[in-house]
């Protein structure tokens, strides 16, 4: 865990009365919708975030908000696999350590009751989540009110070796064919890393809800009960396993594999696809963590099932917490750190304030759209927004966490050679069971 402050320079305050500056100043206050005559001034704001070079790369520039609104910033930055369990105890202590927190999209509805609605002060500053496509911009949402904004969202795209692969796969049939040519051609490289463990936090739907989905198939029904054992879903569900279990073309070790361990079995030349968000690009060919080179590593879309692409996205949002004494001062530090030219200059921008930033994760339309911003990320926004156009989230319910446990753990025993039908049958039958104590469902 690490803590950072900025704070604003004696001399930026004077030479902000200077009037060519102060002109500066109140573009920018106008550009990012922040209030004039620092209302705020001398406020602090803790803000908790997930460790990522991205918001590394906000926290690097937020000298520029303290010199325009007076407002002080202190982050705390903690590891995703530790993430969880903090925003769970900030909800029970309830004390407003935090002003500003960041989240995983589907711990958002459990955690609702404190994170604050900003849809009015959206309507009032003229912001609007059609800035984001559809699928970020629901995962920050909960029956119908808006809890914050997707700073960091993903896509997912399969990524390949093009000196190994030259015609990268259109649909999982594609994945399976040319996984078992790599088998006789390369015996030393699996060719497909997928991660099929029950982690705790779900991994192993990820790719799953690709299949799920395509197949015209749900997680919930229309009432609220299980959907995914139809016929349509245990079918989806059997073709996901059997990439492992019958066709061979997952690494032997995909069973243990959580998302990290796959990224490092293809960052470490032991794997040759690997369907994953899109921020691992620059980690797969980053010579400190990878064997690859750039020239080793291209992208794609995801692969297609049964002729239809649909694909998962995730969202790690940032929110007001309705304990924090300072809620205007957050809201003003909100619209500073999502401002459409902040996420562009994030993705372009190489080194901030003498430190080096590789980051590739934009969340606005405009940004995925965006000449510069492709030019500098060899155009993997492009792909990204292709994939987006088809996408959806997890289930924004407060039971999801413990309906998507008990999903998890049946996939994990299927990958290891449970039978599809029985365990993904029994999963809806305790589904419901806890969708029924809620209250969710008669």
């Amino acid at each position: 865990m690490q803590k950072r402050t900025f704070l604003a320079a004696a001399a930026a305050a004077a030479t902000l009365a200077l009037s060519p500056v102060v002109a500066l100043a109140e573009g920018h206050l106008e550009k990012y919708n922040l209030l004039p005559d620092k209302p705020f001034a001398g406020t602090k704001l803790n803000i908790l975030s997930v460790v990522t070079p991205q918001f590394d790369g906000l926290m690097l520039r937020d000298d520029e908000f303290t010199e325009l609104t007076g407002i002080e910033t202190e982050w705390t930055f903690i590891p995703f696999g530790s993430l969880q369990e903090k925003i769970n105890a900030e909800g029970i202590a309830a004390n407003g350590t935090f002003d500003v927190v960041n989240y995983l999209d589907s711990w958002g509805p459990p955690n609702a009751h404190w994170l604050k609605s900003i849809d009015e002060l959206m309507a009032r500053d003229g912001i609007s989540m059609d800035r984001y496509p559809a699928a970020f911009a629901r995962s920050a949402q909960y029956e119908g009110e808006t809890l914050g904004f997707p700073l960091r969202a993903h896509p997912q795209l399969m990524f390949y070796r093009k000196d190994l692969i030259p015609e990268p796969p259109t649909s999982w049939e594609d994945v399976i064919r040319i996984g078992k040519e790599l088998k006789e051609t390369n015996p030393d490289i699996a060719p497909l890393a997928l991660y099929y463990n029950n982690d705790g936090n779900r991994q192993n739907l990820f790719i799953w809800l690709n299949f799920l989905w395509a197949a015209g198939a749900d997680i919930f029904n229309d009432d609220g009960t299980a959907a995914w054992a139809s016929e349509a879903g245990i079918q989806a569900t059997r073709d996901y396993i059997e990439l492992h279990t019958v066709h061979g073309v997952t690494n032997p070790n995909s069973l243990a594999f959580v998302e990290q361990d796959a990224r490092q079995s293809f960052m470490q030349g032991n794997s040759a696809m690997i369907p994953v968000w899109w921020w691992a690009y620059s980690g797969f060919y980053n010579p400190d963590s990878s064997t690859l080179t750039k020239e080793q590593v291209g992208f794609t879309g995801m692969p297609s099932y049964q002729g239809t692409t649909k694909t998962y996205a995730i969202s790690m949002p940032f929110s007001i917490s309705e304990y924090s004494e300072n809620q205007d001062a957050a809201w003003e530090f909100l619209k500073w750190l999502s401002n459409p030219e902040m996420d562009k200059a994030n993705a372009t921008e190489r080194e901030v304030a003498g430190k080096s930033i590789v980051n590739n994760v934009v969340t606005h339309i405009s940004s995925l759209q965006d000449a510069d911003v492709n030019a500098a990320n060899d155009g993997i926004q492009s792909a990204a927004w292709e994939s987006l156009k088809e996408s959806d989230i997890m289930p924004q319910i407060p039971e999801w966490p413990e309906v998507g446990d008990i999903l998890s753990a049946a996939i994990a025993e299927a990958a290891a050679g449970g039978d599809v039908e029985a365990l993904m049958t029994a999963a809806a039958d305790r589904a419901d069971k806890v969708l029924r104590r809620a209250g969710r469902i008669d």
